[in-house]
């Protein structure tokens, strides 16, 4: 007897008249569906599409060229973190805060919250240039608490010589510390060693991966090295 799931031209007519019925469609289990959508994942990223950089425009007109139920997975991981990205983008400025503000500002600032904290002092212009600095990359940075606090309404009697400070918090605790100016590396500090420095404490995403900072030469040792024979 002929299998009536076999696919043949005579089942499909057979099928259109209703004398047998529709050909039963395999169960897909769970686990089939994701590695499925696995394997369909990495074949469009290995053929140069890679879903994970487009936005929602660009999800779109793809609905008609690629497999819709990709397409719709991607779409919806993307809406989830643009979503939970607007959540944590609450902050992209810098507070100021004094000692009455410490505790509630940065030990519980929040679950997966990192505070940048700057202890500065007027007159100090090392001190003034990270605040403009600050001010930069808070914005570029809103998932990032930035905060500044006059150094000796923040904490009593503390010593100038330390000053710039930045204190470095991630849910409450202190990671990094990076105190004086020569932490800082002086008034000459770049924008991009600032985010770099900032970047090294784990408190930003940055892309400065490497140190900007401009490698001086030693003149003595070159001038040295022009007029000996080596």
């Amino acid at each position: 007897m002929q299998d009536p799931n076999e696919d043949t031209e005579w089942n499909d007519i057979l099928r259109s008249k209703g004398i047998i019925p529709q050909k039963k469609e395999t169960e897909v289990t769970e686990d089939q569906i994701v590695s499925m959508l696995e394997e369909t994942i990495e074949e469009k990223t290995a053929t140069g599409k890679d879903f994970s950089k487009l936005d929602l425009d660009e999800l779109d007109e793809l609905e008609d060229s690629e497999d819709e139920g990709v397409l719709l997975e991607y779409r919806n991981k993307r809406i989830a973190e643009m979503k939970a990205l607007a959540e944590r983008s609450k902050f992209g400025t810098v507070g100021e805060i004094s000692a009455q503000d410490y505790v509630l500002e940065v030990n519980k600032a929040g679950e997966g919250i990192w505070v940048v904290l700057h202890l500065y002092k007027q007159g100090i212009p090392l001190c003034a240039l990270i605040n403009e600095y600050m001010k930069q990359v808070a914005a570029k940075y809103p998932t990032v608490k930035f905060l500044k606090s006059i150094s000796t309404t923040c904490i009593p009697n503390y010593p100038d010589k330390n000053l710039p400070t930045i204190f470095v918090y991630f849910e409450g605790q202190m990671k990094e510390q990076i105190v004086g100016p020569l932490e800082f590396r002086g008034p000459n500090l770049t924008h991009d060693e600032f985010e770099y420095l900032i970047g090294k404490t784990g408190a930003i995403e940055t892309d400065i991966k490497e140190d900007p900072r401009p490698v001086i030469k030693d003149k003595m040792f070159a001038d040295l090295a022009s007029t000996n024979d080596w």
